[in-house]
Parts: structure tokens; sequence; C-alpha cells
């Protein structure tokens, strides 16, 4: 009881209690200085330097609470999102509002068969037995196919929908096993590099959407000033993890081309040196082309370069 009153005036964020998207989310929140501590068996965890409290739940489930306004905030992936809108589709008052693209858990949901086999196409399985965790998504995407294949664009007869005929059915995990044991004759299941698929003897056919994790918010949050100002934090960490700190000298007359290699988010800063014609210029650039850019300023003439690890940030 103390810990259902403790929660009344504190805003509500979910996260996933296990998974894919466990982890990075926890390291997210610490980034962000969220600071808590979970206590063993239970899924609510009390922010100790917020009014704030944890939530932790399957992912799948974290649209269902943020829709309905039970949870404010939440992180899940945006396939997730997309499977509970194909059946609770989103009104003026309930649904979710995407925040921010988490830039990882990157993940495709496809339609996959056995790579031996004579099917090719995702309509060569109208008709068939197709195992997913997606059944919502799946069946809109096998009743859009349909639907194309009799001329039709809604599937539906005499206003209701027609009858699907590819067999849909529910597997709640190993979905991959399903086409080597006779229980379907295609998939549609995550795909995130692909070994799992390969090691199955399958191969992808098609995309019904592409994830990645998302922040999501309900229509009506209890506290908006503190949901900016997660969102203002987690934004801060994003960036830190994707950009790194570049500074190095370079002459004057050899800075315009420099700044065309290093533009920086929204412009580099540029000071003088005590040393007559030479700048010194600092600039953030994206992590992954780091190693490149710097190659391209030694050409440039620029030395001294640095790269320095940027731990938070604030940027518009």
């Amino acid at each position: 009881m103390d810990l259902v009153n403790s929660l009344n005036d504190r805003l509500l964020f979910a996260v996933p209690k296990k998974g894919r998207l466990h982890q990075v989310c926890l390291d997210l929140l610490h980034g962000s200085d969220i600071q808590f501590h979970r206590h063993s068996r239970l899924d609510i965890a009390l922010v100790k330097n917020l009014p704030l409290a944890l939530v932790f739940l399957p992912a799948a489930d974290i649209p269902t609470f943020v829709g309905e306004g039970r949870v404010d905030l939440g992180i899940t992936g945006r396939d997730q999102v997309a499977e509970h809108e194909c059946a609770v589709p989103p009104t003026a008052t309930s649904g979710v509002e995407e925040l921010l693209d988490l830039d990882f858990g990157k993940c495709s949901l496809q339609v996959q068969v056995p790579q031996k086999g004579e099917l090719s196409k995702p309509e060569d399985l109208i008709g068939k037995n197709v195992v997913t965790s997606f059944t919502n998504l799946t069946e809109q995407y096998f009743r859009r196919l349909e639907a194309e294949q009799v001329g039709s664009t809604n599937g539906e007869t005499g206003g209701e929908k027609a009858k699907l005929r590819t067999n849909i059915k529910y597997v709640g995990g190993s979905v991959e096993a399903a086409c080597a044991l006779g229980v379907a004759d295609g998939i549609v299941d995550l795909v995130e590099s692909g070994e799992t698929m390969r090691a199955a003897g399958l191969k992808a056919i098609s995309t019904v959407v592409s994830s990645s994790a998302i922040l999501i918010k309900s229509k009506h949050p209890s506290d908006p000033k503190l949901v900016d100002l997660i969102l203002a934090r987690i934004k801060g960490v994003i960036t830190a993890q994707k950009y790194v700190l570049c500074t190095y000298n370079i002459e004057r007359p050899k800075l315009a081309t420099a700044c065309k290699i290093t533009p920086g988010k929204r412009a580099p800063t540029i000071n003088s040196l005590e040393e007559d014609g030479w700048v010194a210029v600092s600039v953030m650039v994206e992590r992954k082309a780091i190693a490149v850019v710097m190659d391209q300023l030694t050409e440039a003439g620029a030395c001294d370069i640095l790269v320095m690890k940027i731990d938070n940030s604030r940027t518009t």
C-alpha cells in the first residue's frame, strides 16, 4: 500500500523489463541522471532525484499502458506500437505520441520462407500457414495482399472484411523453428543481423515494418514539464553517443576547405591563435565518420587534431 500511495505524485515511465532493449534502456536512464534502485522481484522503482517512478513491463505491453494513459512515458519498439495500433487505432484522446527515435534496437519485421523451397515472394504464402508473434500486423499485411490479388482496395465485401484465406498462427517464441517443424510454410519475425534467420535455413522475401526503439508519451501526461525535461536529457545522451568533439589548428587561408569537411551541427567554433595566420577550430563530428574526417583534415593542412568523447550535451 505504501508503494501504491507513493506513486500518486509521480510521473510514470515504462521501460522494457527484459529482452533486447532492456540493458540499453538502463544505460540511457543512467546517462540521463535518472537515479533509482530496483528491488528484487519488484517491477516498480522510485527515482531518487526526480518525481518519477519507473515501471518495468514487457515491451509489447508498453503501448497499451501508455496509450490508455495508465503510464505517462515509455520506451518500446516502433514494431510494438504498430502491432498495438492495428488492434486499437488511436483516437484524439487515446493512443501514443512518438517523441524521439532513440537510434538503437534497429530491426525489421520480415516475411521469411525456407531458403530451399519454391516460395519466393509473399504472394506465394496466400492461403498457406504463416506463424508469427505479430498477428495483427501480419493479418493486416496479408489482408492487403489478398485484396490486391482480387483487385480490391480494402479487402472488404458488402461493408465487412473479407475472410482471410491465409492461416495466421500465433507463437510466442522460437518463431524461426516453425518451418523446420512443419508448423508453417512461412513466418513473420523480427530480423536484426539476420544470423538467426540464416541459421534456421530461412530467407527474407519482404519487409512488413522497419523498427527501432522509440520514446513515446500518452496524449495527456500528468506532468508535461517533467516530460520535456526527461526528453531533453535523453536527447542529450543520444547526441553525446552519436558525436565526438574534434579540435584542430589550421592556417586561415585553408580554413574554408576544412570547414567544408567539418561543418558541425550548426557551425564550427573558430578562435585565433597567438601565432599570426593560424586559427583553432572546435566542432562536433559524427562518431562513425571521425576516422575519415581526420584523414581529410590532415590532407587539407590541419594539425594538432584531437578527438574527445562527449559525456552529455544539450543541443538544438
